[in-house]
């Protein structure tokens, strides 16, 4: 039996917000980019997470954001409508969830550095404010807890809406038990675009990616070959997003940085990131035009 597609799709791109020369929200360009990802490959799109700065968007810009994308695409639509503050968190995933979006990404709580207790009555507070599909995203490096297996029994005991995980733990050990328990009931995706493979072989659904902006054909032929048991050609897909791997990321340029340039090299007129982050060093678009490339170039 041929398995039912993921609801969001198998390849996620966690999008880049789209900034003018004011560092204003641009919807016009936002709708242009997701426009553009949804006819290269993309099959869903998250909104307002950390590749989209969600941290430095007001609660109306998100808001915003959410429909204006959610409207003018037919790809599903992940609200990133969280924060470290639950009842913060609670009310936009409230309002979020009455603009058309597929569901909520939710991330683990930051900087609080809460019990595990905390954390799963965080999710299960937000899940219970909407009727939608609800991803937790488990993303330690950036919130400094994890989500231990034993909470997923917790939170999906209690929420019946959580659907899925964005899995950027890097505990592989961790992943193959939990996509093993939780077969059926939870969709398992990958949230780190370098181990997507190995997600993939312990049988993750899909990546919620941010190469996905340039690379989306080479991630969907990885899942293919994984799925039908071409494990060659899973591995020669991922040896071609090797590249990006390493561009899209570094303590010089962290992500979204690196994104941005190469959507500036893809014709998007996406700006550049708001501060923390500012602005990139042109260096980083003329290697972003290198990438892309050598990346076109070795699909033959």
């Amino acid at each position: 039996m041929i398995p039912a597609p993921p609801r969001f799709g198998t390849v996620v791109t966690a999008m880049v917000t789209p900034f003018d020369e004011e560092e204003q929200l641009d919807l016009g360009a936002a709708v242009s980019l997701a426009k553009g990802l949804q006819a290269t490959g993309t099959e869903g799109i998250v909104l307002g997470g950390t590749t989209g700065e969600g941290s430095t968007l007001t609660d109306d810009e998100k808001l915003d954001l959410f429909r204006a994308v959610s409207e003018a695409v037919t790809i599903p639509v992940l609200a990133g409508s969280t924060s470290n503050d639950t009842a913060h968190s609670v009310a936009l995933t409230a309002a979020a969830s009455k603009l058309g979006v597929a569901g909520i990404l939710a991330t683990g709580p930051y900087y609080n550095r809460p019990s595990q207790r905390g954390i799963a009555a965080h999710f299960a507070a937000v899940a219970a404010a909407t009727d939608l599909p609800v991803v937790a995203y488990d993303i330690p490096i950036r919130t400094g807890r994890r989500i231990l297996p034993e909470t997923y029994l917790e939170m999906t005991a209690a929420s019946p809406n959580l659907l899925a995980i964005k899995d950027a733990s890097g505990d592989l050990i961790a992943a193959a038990e939990s996509i093993a328990k939780f077969a059926g009931r939870l969709d398992w995706y990958s949230g780190d675009d370098s181990l997507t493979l190995a997600f993939a072989a312990l049988g993750a659904v899909g990546v919620i990616s941010v190469a996905a902006h340039w690379a989306a054909p080479e991630f969907s032929q990885l899942f293919d070959g994984v799925r039908s048991g071409n494990l060659d050609a899973a591995r020669h897909a991922n040896a071609r997003l090797f590249e990006s791997y390493r561009f899209q990321g570094s303590d010089l340029n962290p992500n979204p940085l690196p994104a941005k340039a190469m959507a500036r090299h893809l014709g998007y007129a996406v700006g550049q990131c708001r501060l923390p982050m500012g602005a990139a060093d042109t260096s980083l678009d003329a290697e972003a035009a290198a990438v892309y490339e050598r990346l076109v170039a070795s699909r033959g």
